[in-house]
């Protein structure tokens, strides 16, 4: 199977729709804006033996190839609309394909995203994608707005997928109940996206915690020039 062949099968479900006037297939994707919105723009990249197991499944590899893009959408306060797929294989299996693509289009079509371009390559296994959304001028949720007297929240129980990945390797085995629980998170991170867009116009600041706690919270508190203190008490706790 051919690059277009694979496109066509595998991702073009995506080519025409609201927004789109130009989708897969061409040398570029036509897109057309909500008028008086602005574009929010975020990529990661997920590389095998780096962010994720070579035996992961690859439905769930799908699904966190977004989660991760959309959560930084949500920390923006953006709505998810359009998304660019660069799909690094080192062989082309088909099985594999197919479960991948429905994991991906099972998240996107949940938030409303539409899949409208990308690349593949022949390489070992990675893959990059690019999510835009859109937010109403002075509404983004931002790393630098902390001031004095806020109240730090999180969503969540952070350490969730911590856990699932000590015991997909090993290192800390979990209690039956405790690991479905804990791979769950790790597998298939559910994006905060309702909760990004319900905080326009409430949160002083907002971030993506996929780093962790510590580390993200960190990065406002240099933003905003200001300091934190955390009652661990307080904190979420989880099952696992």
């Amino acid at each position: 199977m051919g690059e277009f062949d694979l496109i066509k099968t595998y991702f073009s479900r995506h080519a025409q729709g609201e927004g789109v006037a130009l989708g897969v297939g061409d040398d570029c994707a036509l897109l057309e804006p909500a008028s008086g919105q602005q574009l929010a723009v975020t990529t990661d990249t997920l590389v095998s033996g780096v962010h994720f197991l070579p035996d992961d499944a690859p439905r769930d590899l799908g699904h966190k190839a977004l989660a991760v893009n959309l959560s930084d959408l949500a920390a923006m306060g953006a709505r998810p609309r359009w998304l660019f797929l660069n799909l690094t294989l080192p062989s082309i299996d088909e099985s594999w394909l197919a479960a991948f693509a429905e994991g991906l289009y099972a998240l996107a079509e949940r938030h409303g995203a539409r899949l409208v371009g990308g690349d593949t390559t022949r390489g070992p296994l990675s893959f990059t994608l690019t999510a835009m959304g859109e937010v109403p001028p002075g509404q983004a949720l931002h790393r630098a707005g902390a001031r004095p007297g806020d109240l730090v929240c999180v969503s969540g129980r952070p350490g969730e997928a911590a856990a699932g990945l000590a015991h997909r390797l090993g290192h800390h085995l979990l209690p039956e109940d405790g690991s479905t629980h804990a791979l769950q998170r790790l597998h298939r991170p559910e994006p905060r996206v309702a909760l990004g867009l319900a905080l326009r116009g409430l949160a002083t600041s907002a971030i993506d915690i996929s780093d962790g706690l510590a580390q993200d919270l960190g990065h406002i508190l240099a933003a905003s020039g200001v300091g934190a203190t955390l009652e661990l008490a307080r904190l979420p706790s989880s099952p696992v």
